[in-house]
């Protein structure tokens, strides 16, 4: 991709994702994720209805009429997305790709935090880390994360989520709000969630296509697997072959909602062809 494509394309994804999170998500993200707690502002003189406990007395005392200190919540906060670029990413059976959505929703999320002064931080990986960029604050640092979605391309094609978690953990002392976003068909992430969870707080965002569920009869037909590359002729008009794949998949699924749940994650699925905007705003509005 040429460098004129590649800015059209940031553009275009900044133009559509910034106007969400300006007009729909900023306030509902300040409501979920809250500061760390109320550091002192100001005082200022008492107003009919303030709260009586937050009378300064010694000024009071000073000026000979009630004054309150008035208190701030502390939102240092930051965001790191993960991002899995497994070659599984790259499917689609509609008009866009997952590895696509993933990127609007990646992008939304992050101008949402940058509309409230909150840090952004990006891991991509797949059966390893590709690519790490530090938390920072601002506009250009989040076009650069969608630069880096858009255009990055992968070392390896298979998944490891356990891996990713583990190096958020040894990179993020202080805790942080966790984003993961992938399309979960991969196994063995269990115990890390829940230690990574202990202390930060985690939300998966399981972004899927509607043909992943179950195989079509189609006859006998070569697939080629997108995390290994090995070409298999398949029998899909053999139900038990049409049966082991969807058992597969489920399996899969079932193993994400159950790693999640205890491990007091949050969960969001996202089909391609859903709106994206409806899942993140009740997501949102249900932890308020």
């Amino acid at each position: 991709m040429d460098t004129k494509e590649l800015l059209k394309k940031v553009r275009k994804i900044e133009i559509k994702t910034r106007r969400l999170s300006d007009h729909i998500f900023g306030g509902e993200y300040h409501s979920t994720f809250k500061g760390r707690g109320m550091t002192f502002s100001e005082v200022r003189q008492y107003q009919y209805g303030d709260d009586v406990r937050n009378i300064d007395w010694n000024v009071t005392a000073r000026y000979n009429e009630p004054y309150i200190k008035v208190f701030e919540e502390e939102r240092e906060l930051t965001m790191m997305l993960m991002v899995d670029v497994s070659g599984s990413e790259l499917f689609g059976t509609h008009e866009q790709f997952k590895n696509e959505i993933v990127t609007e929703i990646a992008a939304t999320l992050a101008f949402s935090a940058t509309q409230n002064n909150d840090k952004i931080g990006l891991i991509l990986f797949s059966d390893e880390v590709e690519l790490y960029i530090p938390p920072k604050k601002g506009r250009s640092h989040v076009l650069r994360i969608i630069r880096e979605l858009i255009e990055f391309e992968p070392k390896s094609k298979k998944t490891n989520i356990a891996e990713a978690l583990k190096f958020l953990s040894n990179v993020m002392k202080k805790k942080a709000i966790v984003f993961l976003l992938s399309d979960f068909i991969t196994d063995e992430y269990q115990q890390t969630l829940k230690i990574v969870s202990g202390r930060h707080d985690v939300t998966g965002i399981r972004v899927y296509d509607k043909g992943e569920e179950a195989i079509p009869n189609l006859g006998m037909v070569q697939m080629q697997d997108e995390e290994t590359g090995e070409l298999l002729l398949v029998n899909t008009a053999s139900k038990r072959t049409r049966l082991n794949y969807s058992k597969y998949y489920n399996e899969r699924v079932d193993y994400y909602k159950d790693s999640f749940n205890k491990s007091g994650a949050g969960i969001i699925n996202c089909r391609v062809d859903e709106s994206y905007v409806k899942k993140l705003l009740g997501y949102f509005k249900r932890r308020a």
